[in-house]
């Protein structure tokens, strides 16, 4: 299927936390093109080819393709996706967060891509959205002290932590609940420049608002998830961290269509349907 369709945000240089003054947006895409697999440098309606993915010092080969020839994939192929559960204030209600951050993890085969589609399972009852900023990292991380974490971050992208509520409540672990094919919607790009720990987060289906809220209000933030996991999994370049969900989540069915927006970021689209 060609992208036909693409939704576009304005960005702008903005202060990046990780310590130099400013830095200039920069989009990265996967994409497939006649059947090869890409990453490249997205640039107004052009993709500038890289040699590799960005995280693997991937370099110009001087090709380039048009967005509208292409097929745009998942932005990353993580060996790991963390995921952080109950990491809003405003999603936990009247508990008392956690001492840690909690985890769980979600597969390779759970990834799709912006405009893909979420199956909704034959079995499944209370399939729910949770849109989420994932945090891409950039280099090999393994004990990595808080202040120096952000070091290990190459840039954000989407994410929607698509769970299965009353698989979560009936199972010893959240294995299918969670890490079901189709349940960890990623993309449509990896940003790079952003002042990614201060941006709006918004979730609509349907159109309607169900979730906004700014990253700010992470109760575990980047540089805590990064050190913490790093303790006991050794983060690689290109693995992905879902960083948790705000606010209250609600039931999707067949048919819905769930548009997961960040600021300076870009819009995550999927539809649910049916299992054949």
């Amino acid at each position: 299927m060609r992208i036909s369709r693409v939704t576009w945000v304005a960005v702008a240089a903005l202060s990046f936390v990780a310590g130099s003054a400013s830095a200039e947006v920069t989009k990265y895409v996967r994409y497939d093109s006649g059947g090869k697999s890409s990453y490249g440098i997205l640039d107004g309606q052009s993709i500038k080819e890289l040699s590799a993915a960005p995280w693997l010092d991937g370099k110009a080969t001087g090709k380039t393709a048009k967005l509208s020839d292409v097929q745009l994939l998942a932005p990353a192929e993580p060996s790991k996706i963390l995921c952080a559960g109950l990491n809003y204030k405003s999603h936990i209600g009247q508990q008392n967060p956690a001492k840690y951050v909690g985890l769980f993890h979600k597969f390779p085969t759970s990834i799709i891509a912006n405009e893909a589609n979420i199956v909704y399972p034959a079995d499944a009852s209370n399939v729910h959205f949770e849109g989420e900023l994932v945090v891409v990292i950039g280099k090999k991380a393994k004990n990595v002290p808080q202040d120096k974490a952000l070091d290990y971050v190459f840039g954000v992208t989407i994410g929607n932590d698509v769970s299965e509520r009353q698989w979560q409540r009936d199972d010893l672990q959240w294995l299918r609940a969670k890490a079901a094919d189709t349940f960890g919607p990623l993309g449509p790009w990896v940003v790079t420049g952003v002042n990614y720990q201060d941006l709006l987060l918004e979730t609509r289906v349907n159109g309607k608002t169900l979730q906004s809220q700014r990253t700010k209000d992470l109760i575990f933030d980047i540089p805590y998830m990064i050190s913490y996991i790093s303790k006991y999994v050794t983060l690689m370049p290109g693995d992905v961290i879902y960083t948790g969900t705000p606010g209250t989540t609600s039931a999707m069915k067949p048919g819905d269509v769930v548009e997961v927006e960040i600021e300076n970021i870009g819009i995550l689209r999927n539809k649910v349907v049916k299992a054949d």
